[in-house]
């Protein structure tokens, strides 16, 4: 078996004086060749991750330090940590520390229900997971026995509340007959464990538990018995336990449960980071970004155009960091500047030149890179497929409305359902309930300019309902 070492924190610091001495930055191309190494595995080296050891030694001379075994990390590994190993939250966590602050309170307090609400990629399920680290303390460290989590992402999996609550069950090491997986009696354990005991439950992309109809909204659950579940627990008198819920659409039966417990339940959506954040999320990954670097004005630009979009701002340091680029953001931006360019100008003549509609555009900020179309356009794809198959005209909004550039009133947007074939019964209700059922998938935007509440699309969402606009019209030929 090879032998690895990680820095420590001590060791990262010698070190980074001795690259400063040669004036590499952090990612310098110099620096992998003279170590004979990837700029991944400089990354792994520059967080503190165990690397194999001919390649730390190679690394650490590299920059002039003979003396290597002074940056390895003798520090004894933890032998009773059982932390799980998480979906999204990892080494490169930047931002959000008063939202987390805020949440992790509400939590410790009567929050027995979090929910974590946005568009795909926004960071639910890394916020989720973060809430989980700094709760160690609430549930004692004891992962094994108190924390859980259900993940709805994958369509084969049982979504009905009594699989999921036998398996519940099972694992906190209760008994379940034939005779008790009836889900009555399955409700009542299993809120009744969780009344008794301090838990925290993660359940993950609860939209995998959702549908809808005209009638009665299209944020229901397509299970009842999960609407009982949610109930019994914000109506028990107590409750130990803590859920935080992470979804792309509004839950909406829980909301309307929760008005009658407004002390035991919270909804937060998610935004994008902002710059500073983005620009440690850029650091974090190893990219220079000191405020004299010349990194810094492209990053900007990056952040401006993706509005601060986690997952699509780490498959582009992903790129940048590896090769051929190896941390040369500006190799980086001279390959792909178009596309941001692109985007910008449209952006720009719609605030100056009044152009704010153009069926013309061409954006590509999901899918102009490999690593953007493995990472961010796949997950995107899944929400417009799914909308497209639960409330379809409700998706040829969505799409028709990709033609706005800048915020417009919303009646911009209805008036083009106006141009299809709808069913004889449409009226404008109807109407109304396509645009709800956007706003309840944070498909849609609203943003108050010059007192007039006007809605827009977020850059990404654009750049996918473009491409998907122009299918439709080869489908209506």
């Amino acid at each position: 078996m090879a032998i690895s070492f990680k820095a420590s924190k001590k060791g990262l610091e010698i070190v980074d004086r001795a690259r400063r001495k040669k004036g590499w930055a952090a990612t310098a191309l110099a620096w992998c060749a003279a170590a004979n190494t990837s700029g991944a595995t400089l990354k792994r080296f520059r967080t503190g991750r165990p690397i194999q050891q001919d390649v730390f030694i190679a690394i650490c001379k590299a920059v002039g330090i003979e003396n290597w075994e002074a940056i390895v990390d003798n520090s004894p590994s933890p032998q009773t940590d059982s932390r799980p190993e998480f979906f999204a939250y990892d080494y490169a966590w930047v931002g959000r520390e008063q939202l987390v602050a805020e949440l992790s309170q509400k939590v410790r307090g009567s929050c027995r229900l979090l929910i974590l609400v946005g568009i795909t990629g926004i960071g639910k399920t890394a916020l989720a997971e973060k809430l989980a680290v700094d709760l160690q303390d609430w549930f004692q460290g004891d992962w094994k026995q108190k924390f859980w989590r259900a993940n709805f992402d994958y369509e084969d999996k049982a979504t009905d509340f009594a699989s999921v609550a036998v398996k519940w069950l099972e694992e906190w090491g209760e008994s379940v007959l034939p005779e008790d997986k009836e889900p009555e009696r399955l409700l009542h354990r299993s809120v009744k464990y969780l009344r008794e005991n301090q838990v925290l439950l993660l359940i993950d992309s609860l939209e995998g538990l959702l549908k809808g109809n005209e009638e009665y909204g299209w944020g229901n659950f397509a299970d009842k018995w999960w609407v009982r579940f949610f109930q019994n627990l914000l109506a028990a008198e107590s409750c130990q336990s803590r859920l935080i819920l992470t979804s792309e659409d509004l839950p909406a039966q829980v909301l309307a449960i929760g008005t009658r417990y407004p002390n035991f339940w919270y909804c937060q959506p998610l935004s994008g980071l902002a710059e500073l954040e983005s620009l440690d999320l850029f650091e974090k990954t190893g990219i220079e970004v000191g405020k004299e670097s010349p990194n810094r004005p492209y990053l900007d630009r990056i952040r401006a155009v993706y509005e601060g979009h986690p997952l699509a701002l780490r498959a582009i340091a992903g790129e940048i960091g590896n090769k051929p680029f190896n941390g040369n953001v500006v190799a980086y931006w001279n390959k792909h500047s178009h596309e941001i360019e692109e985007v910008e100008k449209a952006i720009e003549e719609a605030k100056t030149k009044g152009l704010m509609a153009s069926a013309d555009d061409r954006w590509q900020l999901d899918r102009y890179t490999r690593g953007l179309r493995r990472q961010v356009r796949v997950r995107l794809e899944k929400t417009f497929n799914r909308l497209n198959k639960d409330v379809h005209y409700a998706y040829v909004l969505l799409c028709e409305a990709s033609v706005y550039r800048c915020p417009v009133p919303e009646e911009f947007w209805l008036s083009h359902l106006e141009d299809w074939d709808l069913p004889e019964d449409w009226n404008d209700q109807k109407s109304q309930q396509m645009l709800d059922a956007l706003r309840e998938r944070y498909l849609v935007e609203e943003v108050i300019d010059n007192n007039q509440c006007l809605l827009r699309q977020h850059n990404l969402i654009r750049s996918v309902a473009i491409e998907h606009l122009k299918q439709l019209g080869e489908d209506d030929e």
